[in-house]
């Protein structure tokens, strides 16, 4: 059996990307008249999608305008305010020489992660970038996963999903996946490991060890 075909989350899996998030959400707030929120109440709510997000902060009635004025920000922070986590760089270089085929599934906006990879320096990394749009809904509806699967040639029994977030488990077993979890986002390692997931690794760099061991 050859290598798993590995789909990875970003914000806080890869990259942490909080601040940038913040900022285009205080904008989008602060145009609609409301407070901004702290950096530790956005990093609790990240993980969704944009528009459950923006419903949160400024209701379910002005979500859509939100979310226009989220998008109208972000691109102007996201680079800049958003950082690869340690070690991130290394462990996907380990990865690729081992021949694993590796994307992204995140509930952010494709074009807004694809900028940021190829900013960062890893966009060549990935086969693919998978997000929601208007055919594909956000995590943990599996539609994503199976689009990716499928483009890959890869079964569920042969795709593994690593994320830091209760979403990115409810995502990969939605479709049959196996599931592996690292703290590093907005979850600490003591509430992950209330989640039933195939393995909840201390770091990243844990990562290529554990999956030549199986």
């Amino acid at each position: 059996m050859g290598k798993p075909f590995l789909v990875f989350d970003l914000d806080g899996t890869l990259i942490d990307g909080y601040a940038a998030i913040g900022e285009a959400l205080a904008f989008a707030m602060g145009r609609l008249g409301v407070d901004a929120l702290s950096p530790a109440r956005v990093r609790g709510m990240v993980g969704h999608g944009l528009e459950p997000l923006l419903a949160q902060c400024v209701g379910a009635e002005r979500a859509a305008e939100g979310v226009r004025l989220f998008r109208e920000r972000y691109p102007h922070v996201a680079v800049a305010k958003s950082h690869l986590l340690p070690d991130v760089a290394d462990v996907l270089e380990t990865l690729h020489g081992h021949g694993y085929r590796m994307a992204i599934a995140s509930n952010k906006p494709a074009p807004f992660s694809s900028m940021i990879l190829e900013a960062k320096g890893i966009r060549e990394r990935f086969c693919a970038v998978g997000g929601p749009d208007g055919e594909i809904p956000a995590k943990p509806d599996p539609a994503m996963l199976r689009r990716l699967m499928d483009a890959a040639g890869s079964g569920a029994g042969e795709t593994i999903v690593v994320g830091d977030m209760e979403v990115d488990f409810e995502f990969a077993r939605a479709a049959g996946c196996r599931v592996v979890l690292i703290p590093g986002g907005s979850r600490s390692r003591e509430e992950l490991a209330a989640v039933d997931a195939d393995a909840l690794l201390e770091r990243i760099r844990d990562l290529p060890d554990w999956l030549e061991s199986l």
